[in-house]
């Protein structure tokens, strides 16, 4: 039985020695080298380009822009329509400019040094005007999302007769990817075909996505991504510089590398966006809740409208008489965000859950059994109950473990020295999510197996987990197993985003190990492999599987070939399927300098079958890190006058170290739950960070009795008034 044991990462190796290649490591024969050149205005037109002194660079091939453009047969749609790009537009297709640090030439030559200086020396004359990049400013424009909200029952009359009611406004800043692998894409070309290495969560949408752009037949194209160093998102969609690279490979009859720079990450890729959300909560004099409104506004693009709407989760967490739900797209000069780990649940959660313990306040009441006395076995908006909610079970262990039975609510209650002490608790959850998927199994007399789906390990473990599960349905080993992933050329998997791959990969494994052991005339407990293939008469057996969701909409199995994802779970027509969790913070606020510390955090989590602990756990710990880094630290600081990132590097972009997590405990809170899928698994891979940051206010709150309605918490937002 391998389901859950803490086998050791089969790639581990691999990756310590250096011997696991990521898509900047491919070599080819000859390559050229890319630079990228970004706009240094943030909104406007260019007018002149002078490229004298770049075209004298020894080495340099080739400049492309607006004036000397790569045939880009037709930009991929946006994925926020349905499509795989992450945006709407192609870079450089047009003088125009729409925020600072867009991308405005592509620069190659024979050697990367060559490139860059280059760059450097190519010089664009702008007809610049005043950009509107920043929520205050004016010029942003506000597009109403109806559609996009919930109702229930009557919410002005609920609130009416609320005994207490909490209306605050809560603020979470813009948060870019700052993954260890940067983004890089190497093109080649034989004959009529190219391949692509390229980081990506998405190999199969990558392809279609470059089939448009390129104008030939998706089976032309190749794309490479066995690797992932951090994804997290900002890998999801097809980046817009990746058609460009294949491109100038083809017109050079070379292979093309292109190193995205950290600073140049900032502002070309995809980004986590600024809200604002004004949330409000009415309860009676028991606590039960009788009213929910949350809204957000959500800083896009002009061009494109893309919003999380995290108020779709947060409206189905308690129990609420009435409810309504808005979300409002701000069009500003900046460019399409996008994924990034928990998505809608880390910003809308913070103000959810700093809500309810303001509401704990004005009641008097304990936050963990306020939490009890609104916990729900059916949604309330449409009535649908959940598949499983373990959620007071999590509380119960976590808070036992962290020692809240010694909570005093009196503000400053704690002290030690010259330190505040404080103590938060907030709910984590995340919709159980699924897609369609295909893999192919091969099983030899040797007993040898290996498992194929386009899918991606995006450092979380996917080769080792889906090894265990391979192995523990067909009743072999697990070093017995090889997992190929991250490439076009096999089955078509999932997205590696959402929480959704282990729960659809290991679906369909399962589904096509069954038809193997069936096909032998075996089970997995009784499996003798010599006998077993001798009796079969053949020395190997190969399974072909797909697995579309009861959920999915017709021809949701189609979207598998054409580099389409039909993603389900979550708020559905029959259930709610959701992930839980319960996370305890402890802050100490030096009383002189408010320098804030979180020497403990503590979170219990159920996620369904936990399909490896080892893996699990750090999942677990690496979402409840991250989330610390959203409560203190990071913060994508955008100059409102140019649009400028101003701290487009690692050393001013803020992110957790070792010495900010002193001690961090992830539990895992057994659950079963037979319904969300025929695996039993919940995702794991965001749950960790969405309740972090309100813990750790709400534990700020209690400390200092100051309540910050922001992220991230500054050491000047503790300073007296």
């Amino acid at each position: 039985m391998t389901i859950g044991a803490p086998v050791n990462r089969i790639d581990g190796r691999l990756k310590v020695t250096g011997d696991a290649r990521y898509a900047a490591d491919y070599a080819v024969p000859k390559p050229l080298y890319g630079h990228l050149v970004t706009s240094t205005i943030g909104l406007g037109t260019i007018t002149g380009i002078d490229d004298a002194a770049a075209r004298a660079v020894p080495g340099v091939r080739a400049i492309y822009h607006h004036a000397n453009p790569l045939p880009v047969a037709e930009a991929s749609a946006f994925f926020g329509t349905g499509g795989r790009s992450q945006q709407s537009w192609q870079p450089f297709a047009r003088p125009d400019v729409r925020f600072y640090g867009e991308t405005v030439a592509l620069v190659v030559a024979d050697t990367i040094l060559a490139a860059r200086e280059a760059a450097k020396l190519l010089n664009f004359e702008y007809q610049a005007q005043d950009p509107a990049a920043v929520f205050r400013a004016e010029g942003t424009e506000s597009e109403a999302l109806p559609d996009r909200g919930l109702s229930a029952g009557d919410i002005d009359a609920a609130m009416e007769t609320a005994a207490q009611v909490v209306e605050q406004d809560y603020d979470t800043a813009a948060n870019t990817h700052n993954a260890m692998e940067l983004f890089a894409t190497t093109a080649q070309w034989t004959g009529e075909e190219v391949t692509v290495f390229v980081p990506s969560q998405w190999v199969e949408g990558f392809q279609a996505g470059l089939a448009t752009e390129l104008g030939i037949p998706p089976d032309r194209i190749r794309v490479v991504s066995p690797y992932i160093g951090g994804g997290f998102g900002g890998k999801g969609t097809l980046f817009t510089w990746t058609s460009l690279v294949a491109l100038a490979a083809r017109a050079l009859e070379r292979p093309v590398k292109l190193y995205v720079t950290r600073e140049q990450g900032f502002t070309t890729a995809s980004y986590r966006a600024e809200t604002r959300q004004r949330f409000r909560l009415g309860a009676q004099a028991d606590g039960r809740f009788t009213a929910f409104d949350h809204r957000g506004d959500e800083l896009s693009s002009r061009a494109d409208t893309y919003v999380v709407n995290g108020a779709e989760a947060t409206a189905r967490m308690y129990h609420a008489d009435a409810v309504r739900t808005e979300v409002t797209c701000v069009h500003a000069d900046r460019q399409t965000p996008g994924f990034m780990r928990a998505p809608a649940e880390t910003p809308y959660y913070f103000a959810l859950e700093s809500g309810v313990d303001e509401m704990a306040r004005k009641l008097n009441m304990d936050p963990v059994e306020l939490r009890r006395v609104n916990d729900i076995d059916a949604e309330p908006v449409d009535g649908a109950p959940y598949t499983s909610r373990s959620l007071m079970e999590c509380y119960d262990i976590a808070g036992e473990a962290f020692g809240w039975s010694n909570y005093d609510p009196t503000i400053g209650a704690f002290r030690e020295g010259d330190e505040l002490i404080g103590w938060g608790c907030a709910t984590a959850a995340y919709p159980t999510q699924m897609s369609p998927c295909a893999v192919r199994i091969h099983m030899d007399i040797t007993g040898k197996v290996k498992v194929s789906v386009a899918s991606h390990d995006v450092g979380t473990g996917a080769y080792t987990v889906l090894a265990q599960a391979a192995a523990n349905a067909l009743g072999v080993p697990v070093d017995g197993v090889t997992v190929a992933l991250g490439d076009s050329r096999l089955p078509p998997g999932t997205i590696a985003g959402g929480s959704i791959s282990t729960a659809s990969n290991v679906t369909v494994i399962e589904q096509a190990c069954a038809s193997i052991l069936e096909r032998l005339g075996t089970t997995a407990q009784e499996m003798n492999v010599e006998q077993a293939f001798s009796e079969f008469g053949q020395n190997a057996i190969e399974e072909y599987a797909e697995w579309v969701p009861p959920a999915a909409s017709e021809g949701a199995g189609k979207s598998l070939y054409n580099g389409r994802i039909r993603i389900v779970g979550g708020a559905e027509e029959k259930y709610v399927a959701f992930a839980f969790g319960a996370e305890f913070a402890e802050v100490r606020i030096n009383r002189y300098t408010r320098e804030i510390r979180v020497p403990r955090l503590i979170g219990a989590f159920a996620a369904g079958r936990i399909m490896n602990e080892q893996t699990a756990r750090s999942q677990y710990l690496g979402g409840m890190v991250w989330g610390i880094g959203h409560a203190l630290h990071e913060a994508t600081e955008v100059d409102p006058r140019t649009g400028a990132v101003m701290n487009d590097n690692i050393s001013e972009y803020l992110v957790p170290v070792n010495a900010d997590v002193p001690h961090i405990e992830a539990i895992m809170v057994p659950e079963t739950d037979t319904i969300v899928n025929p695996a039993g698994i919940k995702g794991i891979g965001e749950i960790g960070i969405v309740g972090t940051a309100a813990a750790i206010a709400n534990a700020v709150h209690h400390a200092t009795g100051i309540r910050v309605r922001k992220v991230p918490i500054r050491l000047d937002d503790l300073l007296p008034a």
